[in-house]
């Protein structure tokens, strides 16, 4: 398994989201938990080795990442955002202004390659951002997709932070071209440790993909 630079999240590692996407395409569950162990390194060949229970990937003796089925079931979907208000709360992501990580694929303001991926806030703590689905949409897209609009729910200037772990729930693969709303919503803090939740809706309303993940603060 290699993670390619272009889908990077801090500089020099990978998105979490997309590496977990990576990671999840070998566990044959419709929810997938992946935790992540070290920031994964780019363009480098990884070893996926699979148990009856469980997936590892090493980069040499180190473990990168490892992922098994769900263990909580169907993640809690976030409330629904309409597309409009989602384009509204966009413009004004945090993003713009302090990112700790402006080169991510998902959801950096200096990519021009990225998913252009940008939560701003709206009512009761939720984040909402639009996304216009590329031609090159696969499931582990919907993966990264889900990644950092649940994180902007926690995210502030002053204490970055990165995925731990995330588990999702694929339903299905947008159109290429579609016109959908990704939300998220901060549920929990202990210590270094954020709950947040995502959810990726189509154009037609329905759930997509849904995601509880964990992230982690670290120093900057």
């Amino acid at each position: 398994m290699i993670i390619p630079a272009r889908f990077n999240g801090p500089p020099g590692s990978g998105n979490g989201g997309y590496t977990a996407g990576l990671v999840a395409a070998h566990v044959r569950a419709s929810a997938v938990e992946v935790t992540l162990r070290r920031p994964p390194p780019l363009d480098t060949e990884l070893t996926v080795s699979t148990s009856a229970d469980s997936v590892q990937v090493h980069d040499g003796e180190a473990l990168v990442a490892s992922a098994r089925a769900g263990q909580g079931g169907r993640p809690d979907p976030v409330e629904a955002v309409p597309f409009g208000a989602a384009v509204e709360a966009s413009e004004r992501y945090p993003g713009f202004t302090a990112h700790p990580f402006p080169t991510c694929y998902v959801c950096g303001p200096d990519r021009t390659d990225g998913l252009a991926l940008f939560p701003g806030p709206v009512q009761d703590g939720r984040t909402a951002t639009p996304w216009r689905v590329p031609l090159d949409v696969s499931p582990v897209m919907v993966w990264a997709a889900l990644d950092c609009p649940g994180g902007w729910s926690v995210l502030t200037q002053g204490r970055p932070y990165v995925l731990g772990r995330i588990t999702t729930v694929v339903d299905a693969v947008p159109a290429p071209g579609a016109e959908c709303v990704v939300v998220g919503r901060h549920v929990g803090s202990e210590g270094r440790k954020a709950t947040v939740l995502s959810t990726l809706y189509g154009p037609d309303g329905a759930v997509l993909a849904l995601a509880a993940a964990t992230w982690i603060a670290v120093d900057r």
